[in-house]
């Protein structure tokens, strides 16, 4: 079982920036795919972003242009650069990883609160 570690959330003003930052217990290169879902109140939970074990990043629609997902190989760290945050960003944002057979795992998440 791997561990997933998020930090980096908070209450940031609109228009303002967060790194989120998930640490795994294993290797990310071992998965399949690493990433960030998030869920807002009421909401299903959704994919933001994701890096694949060879490096190719997806970006949805809602934050391309905004967000930014890029990894440390060597600290087995996914991070998640959010810029010009929008109050409709407000959610709980989880690191996921996805293995060979396509599960999903989920960390417990960390807050993120665009508000003025």
């Amino acid at each position: 079982q791997v561990d997933l570690v998020e930090s980096g959330g908070g209450l940031v003003q609109p228009g303002g920036s967060l790194r989120l930052s998930c640490a795994a217990s294993g290797s990310i290169l071992s998965f399949d795919g690493m990433g960030w879902y998030r869920q807002a109140p009421g909401l299903q939970r959704e994919l933001v972003a994701s890096i694949t074990s060879r490096g190719s990043p997806y970006v949805s629609d809602p934050v391309k242009g905004r967000f930014t997902i890029s990894r440390d190989i060597a600290k087995n760290t996914v991070y998640l650069q959010m810029n010009s945050l929008k109050p409709e960003d407000t959610a709980v944002y989880y690191c996921h990883i996805e293995d060979s057979y396509g599960r999903i795992s989920f960390g417990r998440g960390t807050q993120v609160t665009v508000s003025s």
